[in-house]
Formats: C-alpha cells, structure tokens, sequence
C-alpha cells in the first residue's frame, strides 16, 4: 500500500479490524511488563520499612538485643523498646507517599508528551527517569536522599504507567483487548511478588544490602522494557492523530500481521481515521489550552461528553485505590506487626502477595467473558463481605487479648479472600476500562488524568494510613477496625460501578465512542454496533489519499449523527 493509494473503509461492522494473530499478543504481552514498575515498588517499599537494619540505619536507634537481654515478657525493658523499635509513621508516610506525589505528576505530563513523540518513545523516556531516580534511592543512607529518588522514580513510573495502558489499548485486538491489557494488573502482581521474594531473602542481612539490593533490581527493569520497546512498532493511532497516515498503516499492518495491502488494514485504518475527523469536529483543539479543556467540555449528564468520560475515569482510578488493596502491600507487613498475633509478618505478607498474584489470571477469561461492568460489580460486593469480616473478627475473637490462633489464621484467611476478589475484577478491570472509554483527540491526556487520579489516592492512602494503624502517641491505632473503613468505601465503589461505568467488552475503541453516545451505562450490554465511523461520514464513499498531512473531506457532525440515528433505527 504505497503513498497515494485511496482507502476508503467498509460498511461491515465486522471487518473493521483484522482478525487476532499472534503477533498481538506478544507485543502486548511486552507491554504490559511495565506493570513490573508499578507492582516491585509497590512490594519492596512495605518490606524494607520493617527492616531491622534499615530501621537502625535511618533512625539511628540501637538494636533492642544489644540494649537488653531478651525476654518474652511484654512488660520487660526488651519488649517495651522492641515495640517503639520502628519508624516512626511520619517517616513511614513520607517514604512511601512521595512516590505517588511524583507518579501524580508524571501521569498528567506523559498524556501530553506521548502525543507529541508518541507512547512508546514516552515509556522509554519514563525508564530513563525511573533509572535516574533509581540511583538515588540506591545510594541514599537517610530520608532526605531516598526521598529525592522516590520523587524522581514516581514521575518515570507515572509515564509508564499512564502510556503502556493507552500503548496497549490502542493496539490490542477488541476481541482479547480487556485480556491483554488484565495482563498489565499480572505483571503489576509479579513486580510485587518479586519484590517481597527479595526483600524476605534480605531482612536478615546486617548492612546496607538489607534494603540496596531489593532497590537496586528495579535497574533489571527498566533496562529490559527500554530496550525492548526499541524494536516494536508505534501505536498506528498516534500517526493517524499527527497526520501521518502513510506510517499509521505500516504500523498498524505490524501490530496486525498483515501485509500493508490487505483489506482488513485498509478497513480499519479507514475506520480509524474517520472516528479521529468526527470527533475533532465535535470539540475542535485549536491551541494546546484547548487540547486539555476540551477534555471537561460537555453535560457532566451527557453520557458520551468528554467531561463525562473524564470524569468516570478520574473516579475509576479513585475507586480502585479506595477498596484499600494497597494498604495491604504498602503497609502490610506493619500491620501485622501491629497485632501482635502473628509470629512471623514478613512470610503473611510473602502469602497474601502469592494469593494475588495466583488470582489475577482469572481475570483474563472473566473479563472477556462477563464484560467490565459486571466483574466490577461483583468484585466489590465480595471485597464488601471479606472486609466487613476481617473487621468484625479482628474486634470480637482475634483480638490480641484472646490469643485465639484460629481467629488469626481466619482474618489472614478472608484478607486473601479480598485480595483474591480484588486481583481477578477491580485490579485489571480499572485499567481497561480508562483504555477504552476515551475518543483519540483526548485519549492521550484522558488516560493520563484517569492515572494521576490512581497515584493521587496511592499518595494520599500512603500518607495517612500510617497514622491510622500506628501505636504512637496520637496514632489512631485502628488495627484491624481500618478495615469497616475499606468495607464502607467499597460500598461507593459498588454504586460508582452500577451506575456509571459502560460495558465495553469486544468493541473495537471507535466502537465504544458511538455506543456512549446511544445507550446509558446501564443498557451499555446489550449495545451492538450498526454501522461504522467510515460509512456515516462518508469516507466509505469518497476515500482517503494514503499520504502524510491528507485532506480528508467527511460529513458535519449534524449529518453523521443523522445517519448513526437512522441505522440504529434500521
């Protein structure tokens, strides 16, 4: 398919992307392997915080074993420093939440910079800001410079984890996009599994490589992603964004496995190119202010106006976070410390990670089978139940008081339960779903906000549960009552899924676009597409010249509307 040749797009609905090839699934499957980033340092930060070296070394306290002989007395000198034997929780906070602060960051920048270089150009520049900050972190013997490397590795992980969700989404097939793209929350559950093996193979250790050796891997990492990601194609609705249509089909006959003058390229590319013309008439972007307002113009009431996706994005971040799954990881190995019931909460913590990763492959066959909205729903019911449980054990027969080893061993156990409830719906299904509901003008940015919105209520859970699990003076000492609290707001997850959130589920991402603007979420099921993109604006008729910066004439937005509505009515 040379410059110059007309494309013109089809009126099938079912030919408007080239059927799956196994060279889909591996370039996704590469992609997705920046959820190692997110998930390791998500795990070695909880372990290495309870670190008895690493506690020493940033807190300058002695060992309670070279200060008193030990006794297992809980009113002995020993176990009473033992107790205050820790980071305090503002140190804790700080540590932990200043990553997300710069992932919150990093997210909103990266939706503007892969579109102007494209996604993956921007996930390899985020692996050479997580390096940079990597080297800090490695070298760091007190808060101020592990802080400046937490900072700096949160911007790197905030661009890799906004632009491979929208990298993969855009060249996943529909059929198996929601599979591919869970694939990401698999690698996000292997980083964390990872890290928490390494972190338990170095407590024990009595110097700096306690903490610099789980650190230092994440170099492993990034390496891999940036130097892979050198060789695989562009996402073809980047080039179709910028106007290069000539590359938009060379890239998009390499994410397929087609040859470049296939029918099935020239449909889709077509089909592409006339969802991006339509929507640019809907909200022109002029300027690049008018770039990001048009992401928040429309009736908030509108279920295809760009506020509306935006904003269903923002909360979908925001929900997942508030179902409380990160405070196990974050602070899991805390937590179990501070019940003081269980022996050993560096292997409880090895466990609950092992659980989550075994889970979420569930996901892959549940989320293409079921669709998005109904695993979302459900996911939240069982993480309300397991929670609600956890909760009204830990106050009744698991208190410390008890010393019930069978009340113990049931919190741990319904604690795996959510997680397992949470790694095969809410853990993937977030992810896919900010991929999809965003049209190509804003797509970019629109996934960006939705991942600043994830980072911001990490950083935010990462500031204040410290204070809410902690024993010191002024803590709220909640111990396993924090856990009504994730009950209560999975309840405003549950309402947030029935209400608002589409199914998306085997539609191709153009697809979803006229299915908003047809249907209320709660109908969004039984949708099915009546035409395409190509056909309604007339691009099917009139074609398209295969070249960079073509002029492609389609019909106003009255009259595409017009014939959308009509063919619905059919």
């Amino acid at each position: 398919m040379a410059g110059g040749t007309v494309i013109t797009g089809t009126t099938d609905t079912a030919r408007i992307e080239a059927p799956v090839t196994i060279r889909a699934y591996l370039i996704c499957a590469f992609a997705a392997f920046g959820g190692i980033f997110f998930g390791y340092d998500t795990g070695w930060m909880g372990g290495v915080l309870g670190m008895k070296y690493f506690i020493r070394q940033y807190t300058g306290k002695q060992y309670p074993a070279d200060l008193y002989p030990f006794s297992s007395d809980k009113n002995s000198p020993y176990q009473q420093y033992k107790a205050k034997f820790k980071l305090p929780a503002r140190d804790q906070s700080l540590t932990t939440s200043i990553l997300s602060a710069g992932t919150f960051f990093g997210a909103i920048i990266a939706g503007d910079v892969a579109d102007h270089i494209g996604r993956r150009t921007t996930i390899i520049l985020g692996c050479t800001i997580f390096c940079i900050g990597g080297i800090f972190e490695t070298a760091s013997t007190g808060i101020a410079v592990m802080c400046v490397g937490r900072i700096i590795c949160g911007a790197g992980v905030g661009f890799i984890s906004a632009i491979v969700i929208l990298y993969m989404s855009e060249i996943a097939p529909k059929k198996v996009r929601g599979a591919l793209v869970a694939g990401y929350q698999q690698c996000i559950t292997i980083g964390i599994l990872l890290a928490n093996c390494v972190v338990y193979a170095t407590q024990d250790r009595d110097d700096t490589g306690s903490y610099r050796i789980p650190i230092a891997v994440q170099f492993l990492w990034a390496i891999i992603l940036a130097v892979g990601l050198f060789i695989l194609p562009e996402s073809p609705r980047f080039y179709v964004k910028r106007g290069k249509l000539e590359q938009a089909a060379r890239s998009l006959a390499r994410v397929r496995g087609q040859p470049i003058d296939s029918g099935y390229i020239q449909d889709e590319l077509a089909e592409i190119i006339a969802n991006n013309e339509y929507e640019k008439k809907v909200v022109p972007q002029r300027s690049y202010i008018e770039g990001w307002t048009s992401c928040f113009t429309g009736s908030i009431f509108q279920g295809n106006s760009n506020i509306r996706r935006t904003v269903v994005g923002i909360l979908m971040q925001m929900m997942q976070q508030l179902t409380g799954i990160n405070f196990i990881f974050y602070f899991g190995t805390v937590f179990f410390q501070s019940l003081g019931t269980i022996s050993n909460p560096f292997l409880i913590s090895l466990i609950t990670t092992l659980v989550n990763v075994c889970s979420t492959p569930i996901s892959f066959y549940v989320v293409e089978r079921f669709g998005r909205r109904k695993i979302l729903i459900v996911g939240a019911t069982g993480m309300i139940i397991m929670q609600f449980i956890v909760g009204i054990v830990g106050v009744t027969a698991g208190r410390e008081s008890e010393h019930n080893n069978a009340a113990v061993s049931a919190m741990i156990a319904f604690i795996c339960f959510n997680i397992s409830f949470f790694a095969a719906t809410w853990g993937p299904g977030a992810w896919v779903v900010i991929g999809e509901i965003f049209p190509l003008p804003i797509r970019a940015r629109g996934v960006g906000l939705s991942t600043s919105s994830n980072w911001f209520w990490n950083c935010i859970i990462s500031v204040i549960t410290p204070y809410l699990v902690g024993t010191d003076k002024g803590d709220a000492n909640l111990g396993s009552k924090v856990f009504f609290m994730w009950g209560s707001l999975c309840i405003i997850s549950l309402t947030f899924a029935y209400f608002l959130v589409p199914e998306t589920k085997g539609l191709s991402l153009e697809q979803v676009d006229q299915m908003m603007e047809e249907c209320s979420p709660r109908k969004s099921a039984a949708w099915r597409p009546h035409t395409t993109f190509a056909q309604a604006t007339g691009l099917a008729e009139k074609g398209v010249v295969l070249e960079n910066d073509a002029q492609v004439e389609t019909a106003g937005v009255e009259q595409v509307q017009e014939t959308i509505r009509q063919k619905s009515i059919a």
